[in-house]
């Protein structure tokens, strides 16, 4: 009697369901698996996503968002600041951008926020004045500090930012033209790398909003003339001082 042939309906039905539908089946030994777009995963040298040869000078911080635009309509809290949460990383990650650009626009989330400046000075016309006044320094001095870095702005790698805990007071109401009180920190220090040397600059003054830091001065409080300044650069960390100031 002759061998008896296996019938080959089921075997049509299964490739059939497979490729129509994308059944998953187990791959075999040395075959990637496939998935339902057909197409195998990528394999990748030195972590999930990341491209030999790639240079990423200063990530964006994950899970988090810059806070200005959630809390600059709320009211004032007196909770103290940190400087090692998410968000205060994501403003420094945006002052450094600004910093490495020499532009406005990408370091305006590190910024005080405008509605919260008008909720905060007792003044005649707070919105001029941080528009004329505080966000015109914040640009030239952007601009300074990135004259700063020279021809090397664009390998510059933020490494970290000190913020002096002993530093912060607060500032009372009716002080600085304020209605309102907050909290402010002087001369916190960005440190960063530029061709394998560590060099510093100074934040000149960051004051709080609804549990915030937010840079108000980075070259100077005080000013004489228009040009822009660098507060306190250094090579190596430098040296923070403390001061009182608004």
């Amino acid at each position: 009697m002759g061998r008896m042939r296996r019938p080959i309906l089921p075997l049509l039905f299964v490739t059939i369901l497979v490729v129509a539908y994308g059944i998953a089946v187990a791959p075999q030994a040395g075959i990637p698996s496939v998935t339902a777009a057909g197409s195998a995963p990528a394999r990748t040298r030195g972590g999930a996503g990341t491209k030999r040869g790639a240079r990423h000078h200063h990530p964006r911080p994950h899970g988090a968002a810059c806070p200005g635009p959630k809390v600059a309509n709320l009211p004032q809290t007196m909770q103290l600041p940190s400087s090692s949460t998410a968000a205060f990383r994501c403003e420094m990650s945006a002052l450094w951008n600004g910093i490495r650009s020499g532009r406005l626009a990408p370091a305006m989330p590190a910024f005080f926020p405008e509605a919260a400046y008008v909720q905060i000075k007792a003044i005649t016309d707070p919105q001029a004045d941080w528009q004329t006044r505080l966000v015109d320094e914040y640009a030239v001095d952007l601009q300074a500090a990135h004259a700063l870095l020279g021809s090397g702005a664009a390998r510059a790698k933020l490494l970290r930012v000190y913020v002096p805990p002993s530093f912060a007071h607060v500032i009372d109401v009716n002080v600085c033209s304020n209605r309102d009180e907050y909290w402010e920190t002087p001369n916190a220090r960005l440190i960063y790398e530029l061709d394998g040397a560590e060099h510093s600059l100074g934040i000149a003054s960051m004051i709080s909003w609804h549990g915030y830091w937010f840079v108000v001065h980075l070259g100077a409080v005080q000013r004489e003339g228009n040009a822009g300044l660098v507060d306190a650069p250094s090579s190596g960390v430098g040296v923070a001082l403390p001061s009182s100031t608004c």
